[in-house]
């Protein structure tokens, strides 16, 4: 920094000093007014304040997604039969409970690898960060720009065609030990969840990591936005085939699941919001546990 004593230095007797003076001075930050609380950011500051997410190269994500279906297909496949042998109950009742621990086991290991990978790659996990990290944030309009209000409205559409293509397009193949729609359906699943207030909390535990904390907050809030700089323009597409092939431990849905793209990644990439794709997801969820409640009561 120049420092001058305006007694003892000569003043500048040339035009051409007089200018390179101005300029070296005018270089200087202005420090005479801080920012504080309350007071504007200019652009330079309001950038800098962002949460800056980085591009994954394509073995990176293949990295993330073994993480997150590999133990689910252990789980489910080696994991769960071997504890279903421990339990008690008649027909597929322990293999239902067995599927339903191991599996919210493996969810709860996927917002715990989330909750990592933020950590490591932000250095923080508080809320501020954790929003735009993994873009929990009101959605946007593409063409208007707008967040929130009568955004939230393309909502309805989705649901109703997220609904739509699970009733008529169903999975085909699974194991009756392993359909919970076939479980519940029975009387074996009628008689266990009734008056089961335990079980029926597992359940929906089950549910918020599943359709919230776990998948959705992995592939839509984590995966999905780092993403565009290994496949451009056709992430969401990516994004889409990742979560079916994902589905080892269910392995029938999997054709299924390929339909999500259009309900899932594609809105919440559209829109920058992975509260649209857990929206959306969460539906299924709501639905299945209001059957459960009304097993229950």
């Amino acid at each position: 920094m120049l420092r001058t004593n305006h007694h003892d230095s000569p003043q500048p007797t040339t035009r051409a000093t007089r200018h390179a003076l101005d300029q070296r001075q005018s270089s200087q930050p202005d420090t005479s007014h801080p920012l504080t609380e309350g007071s504007t950011a200019g652009p330079k500051d309001a950038a800098g304040s962002k949460v800056e997410i980085p591009q994954y190269r394509r073995r990176a994500i293949l990295a993330v997604w073994a993480a997150a279906a590999l133990p689910m297909a252990a789980l489910a496949w080696l994991v769960a039969p071997a504890v279903a042998d421990r339990l008690s109950g008649e027909g597929n009742l322990p293999m239902v409970k067995a599927l339903t621990v191991c599996l919210m086991v493996g969810l709860i290991w996927q917002f715990a690898l989330v909750m990592a990978l933020v950590r490591h790659e932000q250095r923080s996990l508080r809320w501020s960060t954790l929003r735009e990290a993994l873009w929990l944030r009101s959605p946007r309009s593409p063409r208007s720009g707008r967040t929130g209000g009568r955004i939230w409205l393309v909502l309805i559409p989705l649901v109703l065609a997220y609904a739509i293509a699970n009733i008529f397009i169903p999975a085909f193949g699974a194991p009756d030990n392993r359909d919970l729609g076939s479980f519940l359906g029975s009387d074996a699943g009628q008689s266990f969840f009734s008056g089961n207030w335990g079980w029926f909390a597992v359940t929906v535990l089950l549910f918020v990591f599943n359709t919230a904390l776990g998948e959705e907050l992995l592939f839509r809030g984590f995966l999905l936005p780092r993403m565009n700089g290994a496949f451009g323009r056709g992430d969401w597409v990516a994004n889409g085939v990742l979560f079916a092939a994902y589905h080892l431990h269910v392995p029938w849905s999997i054709p299924v699941s390929l339909l999500d793209m259009f309900f899932l990644s594609y809105p919440t990439k559209r829109y920058q919001s992975a509260w649209i794709g857990i929206a959306v997801h969460s539906s299924q969820s709501v639905f299945i546990g209001a059957i459960v409640l009304a097993l229950v009561l």
